[in-house]
């Protein structure tokens, strides 16, 4: 959900996440990520999609937790998330026939619109999906991540 956070907001964020964590406590930031900084979201997702979105960069997450985290470890699922929106949507259009009953054509070509857009800017690896492993005080000796 830190897509909706809004980088704006970043730095609050993580101050109230680190305010509520004990000393030795652990956060795990689960996050879509953009190989680029940006201030604004694409006009289309933002109207139809995802209102009041951005995804953040590394730059902009990395900004948010100075001085408030230890970043432990990084994990990137990206190069895998392409094959997981040509599944959703391979199954969304599988079960149009049950749900255009409830949605009409236009729902259809804006759902498969981002579904399969989406797909292609995890294909060209410009969109990522980010597992953030972050510590208060780090953990002594090294966090060990299991894969």
């Amino acid at each position: 959900m830190f897509e909706h956070v809004c980088y704006k907001n970043y730095r609050t964020y993580m101050e109230t996440v680190n305010h509520c964590l004990k000393d030795n406590g652990l956060f795990l930031l689960h996050t879509i990520g953009d190989i680029r900084s940006r201030v604004t979201t694409d006009p289309w997702f933002g109207k139809y999609i995802f209102p009041n979105s951005l995804i953040p960069s590394m730059k902009q997450i990395s900004a948010s937790i100075e001085g408030l985290f230890i970043m432990e470890d990084l994990h990137n699922f990206g190069a895998d998330y392409d094959a997981t929106l040509i599944e959703w949507f391979k199954n969304f259009d599988k079960n149009w026939d049950k749900l255009k009953e409830r949605c009409d054509e236009r729902f259809y070509r804006m759902w498969k619109y981002y579904l399969l857009s989406s797909a292609g800017a995890f294909r060209s690896r410009c969109v990522q999906v980010w597992q953030i492993v972050l510590f208060k005080r780090g953990v002594p000796g090294g966090y060990h991540a299991v894969r």
